[in-house]
């Protein structure tokens, strides 16, 4: 009697992309400990660690929302794969971002809450993350199904808002030199240009349409 070979299992490509763009996104935060532990942050760490953890959520924010242009423009379809990971990354950096402002505040109610009340800087960036807390609790497949997925889809959405407000949040929070801020608002409106020229380009009906389009 002869052995029939073992059917072959069929493997995703790439098994390691999400794995690996986790623990690269998650690198940061390692080095940001390293510095703090032999004092490598500077005269004034939690100023720094501010804006490194808002710059980080902001950048991987962006690259989030670029995935579904590069897979229009480039047919990259591996950029699905690794979206909900770097919005969740984003988010990450977002609320830790958050918890060194609250520190450098001394967690004080009061304080805190006239901030967000009274500065438009805090306030649009305080907005940002709340705006990013429903899509974090929603990013997985099985939100999808319970939500229904237009539902699902609309409230995704509000990532246009965040990732506008957290560039607006970047813009006042520099003294002077705008140049930075200014180009990520241009590559924010440029991830925007193609999702709206390639909807108008598509027929109204039979467009096929993937989760975060």
């Amino acid at each position: 009697m002869t052995v029939q070979p073992a059917a072959r299992v069929a493997r995703r490509p790439l098994p390691w992309l999400v794995p690996g763009v986790t623990a690269g996104g998650l690198l940061p935060v390692a080095l940001m400990l390293l510095d703090a532990w032999t004092g490598a942050l500077g005269a004034n760490p939690v100023q720094r660690a501010l804006h490194q953890t808002g710059l980080l959520a902001l950048v991987l924010l962006i690259l989030s929302l670029a995935c579904t242009p590069l897979r229009l423009v480039f047919r990259w379809t591996w950029t699905a794969r690794i979206r909900r990971a770097l919005g969740l990354l984003a988010f990450g950096y977002a609320a830790l971002h958050f918890l060194i402002y609250l520190f450098d505040q001394g967690f004080v109610p009061g304080t805190i809450l006239t901030d967000v009340l009274e500065r438009p800087f805090i306030t649009v960036g305080f907005t940002a993350l709340l705006l990013l807390v429903p899509l974090a609790l929603t990013s997985r497949a099985d939100s999808v199904r319970r939500l229904g997925f237009a539902r699902w889809q609309r409230l995704h959405q509000l990532v246009y808002v965040s990732v506008s407000l957290a560039a607006l949040h970047y813009w006042w929070g520099v003294k002077k030199d705008h140049t930075a801020p200014l180009m990520y608002a241009l590559v924010i409106a440029a991830l925007f240009a193609v999702r709206v020229v390639w909807k108008r380009r598509q027929p109204v009906r039979g467009r096929a349409t993937q989760p975060g389009d």
